[in-house]
C-alpha cells in the first residue's frame, strides 16, 4: 500500500518497532483481531482455574496484594503471545519483572498489561474479573482492551478509532457514554470505597444512586452509557487503568486526577496512579464535579 506522495506505507509492526511514531498513521486492523484472540485465550484459562478457585494457593506479593497460579499462568500466555507478535516492544506485566525508571523513562512505546484484574474477586468466586492489555505511547493509552472471562465479552479501543464491545454472540457495537441527567446519577465504585466520603464529594450532582463492583470492568460500563462516574481514593496501579482508560476516552468520556489533569502513564519511578474520578459525559460533568478545591479531602 502506497501513501499520497508515493511513499510505500509502514506496517504496523514496523511503525511500532521504531519506538518513535505517529499513532494517527496506524492502521490497527493488522493487530486487533490476534489481540482479542489472546485475550480469548487468556481468558478460557481463567476459567478453567476459576472452578478450582476454592483449593487454589494464595500467595501473598510484596505490596500485600494476592498471587495465584492463575495470575501467573494468564500472564504468560499475554506475554509469550506479545513477543510474538511485536517482539521489539517492550512489556511491563504487573506478575512480572519490569525494568528500573533509568531504562523505562526512555521508553515511547510499550505494552501494559494486568493478566488478571480482580485477583481477590476470582479467589472469592466473584464474576468481577478481567484480563487487561494496553498499548502506551508517550504516556497516553492509544489501544486498550479489557475481557471479562465470565461474560465472554469484550472491549476495546484505538485512539481515533472509536470503542466497540464485542457481545458474547460475536455481534461487534460502538459504544458511547451516555448523556448525564441531574438526578439521574449512576456511580461504581470499588467495594473498599466509603460511602460517607461518596456522599460528600458528590451529593452537589443530586440524586444518585452508587453501585459497588471490582476491576476495571466499572469504566467499560461507563463507555456503554451504563453509568456516569466511577471515582477511586484509593491504591491503584497503572496497569489497573491503562486498557480501560483508552475504552473509555474513545467512548467520550476520560479519567481525571484530582486536580482535573488526565491520567499519563510512566511519567515516574513509581507506577502508582494518584487517585482519580473516571467520567462518561466530561462535558457535562467535569465542571460541576471539579467544581470545588475543598472536594476530596480525606
Amino acid at each position: 500500500m502506497r501513501i499520497a506522495d508515493g511513499r510505500a506505507k509502514p506496517s504496523l509492526n514496523a511503525i511500532l518497532r521504531s519506538n518513535c511514531y505517529d499513532p494517527i498513521m496506524i492502521d490497527p486492523s493488522t493487530l486487533i483481531e490476534s489481540l482479542i484472540k489472546l485475550a480469548q485465550t487468556a481468558s478460557d484459562a481463567l476459567l478453567v482455574l476459576y472452578e478450582q478457585h476454592e483449593t487454589l494457593t494464595v500467595q501473598t506479593k510484596a505490596d500485600h496484594s494476592p498471587l495465584t497460579r492463575a495470575d501467573l499462568l494468564a500472564n504468560d500466555i499475554l506475554v509469550t503471545g506479545l513477543n510474538q507478535l511485536t517482539p521489539d516492544i517492550p512489556i511491563i506485566s504487573e506478575e512480572s519483572y519490569f525494568p528500573k525508571w533509568e531504562e523505562r523513562k526512555t521508553w515511547q512505546t510499550y505494552w501494559l498489561l494486568d493478566p488478571l484484574d480482580g485477583t481477590r474477586p476470582f479467589i472469592t468466586g466473584s464474576d468481577e474479573f478481567t484480563v487487561n492489555i494496553a498499548l502506551i505511547h508517550k504516556h497516553i493509552p492509544i489501544f486498550g482492551l479489557v475481557a471479562p472471562p465470565i461474560t465472554q465479552e469484550c472491549y476495546y479501543a484505538h485512539n481515533n478509532a472509536g470503542a466497540y464491545k464485542i457481545e458474547a454472540s460475536g455481534e461487534r457495537k460502538k459504544l458511547h457514554v451516555r448523556p448525564w441527567q441531574a438526578g439521574h446519577t449512576i456511580l461504581l465504585t470499588s467495594h473498599g470505597a466509603k460511602e460517607i466520603k461518596i456522599a460528600r464529594n458528590f451529593k452537589h450532582l443530586g440524586d444518585y444512586t452508587a453501585k459497588k463492583m471490582s476491576s476495571s470492568w466499572k469504566f467499560c460500563l461507563l463507555a456503554e452509557g451504563k453509568a456516569d462516574i466511577s471515582p477511586r481514593f484509593g491504591d491503584t496501579s497503572e496497569w489497573d487503568t491503562a486498557a480501560a482508560h483508552c475504552i473509555l476516552k474513545e467512548a467520550g468520556g476520560d479519567i481525571f486526577d484530582l486536580k482535573g489533569r488526565p491520567l499519563r502513564y510512566n511519567t515516574k519511578e513509581s507506577l502508582l496512579n494518584p487517585h482519580f474520578i473516571a467520567l462518561g459525559d466530561v462535558g457535562a460533568l467535569k465542571e460541576r464535579v471539579f467544581q470545588s478545591d475543598a472536594l476530596f479531602g480525606t
